[in-house]
């Protein structure tokens, strides 16, 4: 981690210039270099190393697969999603869900849109996509116990505030909805009506990802679903929905360290 000397910079990243993965089943587009995909000028910002904006079709998803050494945040945004790993957690995650996997050491997980199975009620499958935002922060120290945690938050979204969903900042002990290994991140999620706005803190390093809907950023203008800022050594411009909205906002004190 490095907190260096830094130029102020507002650089805006527009939906149709990520890179995307597409199969049958998918539809992932990458903020960032991720998988086969590598750019050497855009592996990462601040802590951030992975924001992938991800639709998954109905009873598909992704497999069993390892990961280690890594803070992973699921954001759903429409749709719901069922998570299991090889610690023994189950879950099933909706909008307005909080949800935080600690790689650590090392774990093993599937992340699948079959949420029908775990409706009782239910004797077919839904065929409703599920569409979520995958955001992977590096911890603190490696090797770590891996662990799991999911709390609902949707009443306090409804507030129209810029609200705490997973942080490791000693600043939001007691109003983080869950932790982070990371005690200079933390992300904030804000669902916006037209006309309501938030304004963003002010840290090293800001990523401001629109996953649904569209805003306004002070001093850049308007920003569209899918669109991305990464701030650097500034924050504090409101950001105003011009339509119904969501925005997840990433809150960084240091950086990956070259």
């Amino acid at each position: 981690m490095t907190t260096m000397q830094l130029t102020p910079e507002i650089d805006v990243r527009r939906a149709a210039d990520r890179y995307a993965s597409q199969y049958a089943w998918l539809d992932s587009k990458h903020s960032f270099s991720f998988g086969s995909h590598h750019d050497p000028a855009n592996t990462h910002h601040g802590l951030l190393l992975v924001n992938n904006d991800d639709v998954v079709d109905a009873g598909t998803g992704f497999d069993t697969h390892p990961h280690r050494d890594m803070e992973i945040v699921t954001w759903v945004v429409r749709g719901s999603l069922v998570h299991q790993d090889s610690t023994g957690h189950t879950g099933l995650i909706y909008p307005g869900l909080a949800q935080r996997m600690s790689a650590g050491r090392g774990i093993l997980h599937s992340e699948k849109n079959d949420s029908w199975r775990l409706q009782t009620d239910s004797a077919k499958p839904h065929d409703e996509p599920v569409h979520f935002v995958q955001m992977w922060v590096v911890p603190d120290e490696g090797g770590i116990e891996p662990g799991y945690e999911q709390l609902e938050i949707d009443a306090d979204l409804m507030s129209g505030a810029l609200v705490p969903v997973a942080s490791g900042m000693r600043e939001h002990d007691g109003n983080a909805a869950i932790r982070i290994r990371n005690k200079y991140a933390a992300l904030h999620a804000a669902r916006l009506e037209p006309g309501q706005s938030v304004e963003l803190p002010d840290a090293p390093y800001l990523h401001l990802f629109v996953p649904r809907g569209a805003v306004t950023l002070e001093g850049a203008g308007p920003l569209a679903t899918g669109d991305a800022v990464r701030f650097t050594a500034t924050g504090g411009q409101r950001v105003t929905a011009t339509e119904s909205a969501e925005v997840l906002v990433w809150e960084m004190h240091a950086g990956i360290a070259a």
